[in-house]
């Protein structure tokens, strides 16, 4: 299994990874040596895929039907041949682990599929749950090869004043390519998302297990802004808006 994508989004990784998690692609293992949510998807996709093997391997002895008499009588057709049937085991086993291989990969997928009903701001908190790594307390800022790519041409500038920004990467939020920083708050990491082609109505609520935040409309596009719970965001709500300007 190959791809020729260099550069691989979450979204790129796990659809490749879960084809075949035994599998190596161009780009995957640069992109999980520094996704730390897609390194623990490929540690669980493939340690659910090494159970399937070993349900597969269980050696039982094929299950034999007994033979079923000849029927005689005056009513009926005497049955001409004697019925026996073997059912291997392992082929039922194949199947059931089969179905829940892709239960479980449908499960796991989900987050990708942009027809999965959620709204936005529910799409965006589940998106924060599912790439914890990504709120580490740090003071090691990413790097400007990092920052430009991720922040590039293509969706627009944003100053790298804003605040120490600690995680850079392109993910995927309502099936659309944006860029997601994670900056240094007062009382914690503070998640930035940033989606130009999102444009809403006005300002929405984000409310989550322990955090608190805001999407910000910002001309055609849209700005989610996430921290903890006790994060003042309104000291920087209005400094990322004025560091950031769509490409046109």
């Amino acid at each position: 299994m190959t791809t020729s994508k260099e550069n691989m989004n979450c979204e790129e990784y796990k659809e490749a990874l879960a084809g075949d998690p035994t599998a190596s692609f161009e780009g995957g293992a640069v992109h999980a040596a520094t996704c730390e949510s897609c390194a623990a998807f490929t540690t669980e996709m493939r340690a659910f895929d090494a159970k399937i093997a070993k349900a597969l391997a269980i050696d039982v002895p094929d299950l034999v039907l007994p033979e079923l008499p000849d029927i005689a009588d005056d009513n009926v057709v005497n049955v001409p041949f004697k019925r026996k049937q073997t059912f291997s085991t392992p082929t039922w086993i194949g199947i059931a682990a089969t179905v829940a291989l892709a239960a479980f990969i449908g499960v796991r997928m989900i987050d990708l599929d942009p027809g999965s009903g959620l709204s936005l701001p529910d799409e965006i908190l589940a998106h924060v749950d599912h790439e914890p790594g990504a709120l580490r307390v740090t003071n090691v800022a990413v790097t400007d090869q990092l920052f430009s790519s991720v922040v590039n041409p293509s969706v627009g500038t944003m100053d790298r004043d804003i605040g120490l920004v600690t995680y850079a990467r392109s993910c995927i939020i309502n099936g659309k390519t944006i860029p997601h920083l994670v900056i240094q708050g007062e009382k914690g990491p503070i998640t930035l998302l940033l989606m130009p082609d999102e444009m809403i109505d006005g300002a929405m609520t984000l409310d989550g297990k322990g955090v608190n935040g805001v999407i910000l409309p910002l001309g055609e596009g849209s700005i989610a802004i996430i921290g903890e719970r006790d994060e003042p965001l309104e000291e920087i709500e209005q400094k990322v808006i004025d560091s950031v300007e769509w490409s046109t």
